[in-house]
């Protein structure tokens, strides 16, 4: 089979390109955007560029790093995925995964050594995540703890990501960008329990899943929490912008759908669409960090008639 042909059935597979560049694009611009917004600044366009280059090749090599942990555990209950089946090698894995370590490297030093400094601690706590932080038996046996540790990447992006504003512009750290990092890892465990999520018919032999763990009730419960987190800190990030007018609705509307369904769910999972928190969840993720950097910056630029 064609090499691209091979690869492009991959992406489909496990990482779809359009579908997380598109998250990826609104995150990184978010994160650029409202560092700039915090210092009543303009983000610069080479730092967007740099920012969504260089967080879509750390969230694919979350992919990649996944891709190789879980390898036996694949061949085992999973021999479908590609890696099993033999589509895609891991030495042609790590190639890439190299590859993109090389290009981070690159497009950080374009816009300042400082960059790339902020860029080796997301490497370091990704190398730790890959290795289990040298306890896999334990996390492993604590599955909250698994997945506290392993969400905790997502702030450190995004602090790269807005890193990519006030350190290449020269000034300290904004004051309330706590806000953002928080609402950032509270989204990221939106995503992470929605995905994890499933009705009965859906699970999976040797599929760790949180509704397998925990009980279907419980884990959406947690779901709902950890949205109502990230609806708190969300505002929190819009107030040190001053765009609560604008993002308050918006999580006001989000929140009481998101309720509604998940409680359907939670008293008839059959009745409800596949996948339903997983695809509330990247609703939630795509609106409320447009609202937290992109449409406040065009907003105040006069290009949607300002507010």
């Amino acid at each position: 089979m064609l090499g691209l042909k091979r690869w492009w059935i991959y992406q489909r597979e496990r990482f779809p390109v359009l579908k997380h560049g598109l998250l990826v694009a609104v995150f990184s611009s978010a994160a650029v955007s409202h560092s700039a917004l915090l210092r009543q600044a303009q983000p610069q366009p080479a730092s967007l560029l740099v920012a969504c280059a260089v967080i879509f090749c750390s969230f694919l090599q979350l992919r990649i790093a996944d891709e190789f942990k879980d390898y036996a555990e694949d061949c085992r209950y999973r021999p479908y995925r590609p890696l099993p089946r033999g589509l895609i090698r891991r030495w042609e894995l790590a190639g890439l995964g190299v590859l993109t370590l090389v290009l981070q490297l690159l497009l950080s030093l374009s816009l300042g050594v400082q960059l790339a400094i902020a860029l080796s601690l997301v490497w370091l706590y990704l190398a730790a995540m890959s290795l289990e932080f040298g306890v896999p038996a334990w996390l492993k046996a604590h599955l909250a703890v698994y997945m506290l540790s392993h969400l905790a990447i997502v702030p450190l992006i995004a602090f790269y990501g807005m890193a990519c504003d006030w350190l290449v512009a020269g000034d300290a750290r904004p004051s309330g960008s706590l806000w953002f990092l928080l609402a950032s890892a509270a989204s990221g465990a939106v995503i992470e329990f929605g995905r994890k999520i499933r009705a009965p018919a859906a699970e999976e032999p040797g599929v760790e899943t949180y509704s397998a763990r925990w009980g279907r009730g419980r884990a959406v419960a947690v779901w709902m929490g950890a949205l109502m987190l990230a609806a708190i800190a969300a505002l929190g990030a819009a107030s040190q912008i001053r765009a609560l007018l604008l993002v308050a609705p918006l999580v006001i509307l989000l929140v009481s759908i998101a309720g509604c369904l998940a409680w359907r769910f939670w008293q008839h999972p059959d009745r409800s669409p596949a996948g339903i928190l997983e695809t509330l969840a990247a609703i939630w993720t795509l609106t409320v960090y447009l609202s937290l950097g992109p449409l406040p910056v065009l907003l105040r630029a006069g290009f949607l008639g300002g507010f």
